[in-house]
């Protein structure tokens, strides 16, 4: 006869198993829009960069490029690798370029992030 621990021990077990199949898959996403780095799109409000060296220096600089799409949303370029790898040396030959976008798209609250497949 199994012990009350027991049963409790199986139902947390259940209960986390299947919560993590019910999760939503990332989906596969193509977007449209602009390279620019994350400190103009919110404090200047930008719908595009003002220049291509403006959005390069702010880079190398430090501040994370982002991709700010044609309909206005901020996605925020990731690494699905372990340990992650920061994502502006991928994106910083586009920095201030119009660009489309494919990968997975990732999102918690009101953020959306997308790991990067290619970008052209």
């Amino acid at each position: 006869m199994r012990s009350i621990r027991d049963l409790l021990v199986c139902g947390v077990i259940a209960t986390c198993a299947i919560w993590a199949f019910s999760q939503d898959k990332p989906q596969q996403v193509t977007l449209h829009g602009y390279v620019l780095d994350s400190a103009c799109a919110f404090t200047k409000n930008l719908q595009k960069p003002v220049s291509e060296k403006c959005a390069r220096d702010c880079a190398k600089a430090g501040s994370p490029l982002i991709v700010l799409s044609d309909d206005g949303e901020v996605y925020w370029p990731i690494s699905e690798n372990m340990p992650a790898e920061g994502q502006n040396g991928k994106l910083l030959p586009f920095a201030g370029k119009r660009v489309t976008v494919t990968g997975r798209l990732y999102a918690r609250g009101k953020s959306k992030a997308i790991a990067i497949e290619s970008i052209r």
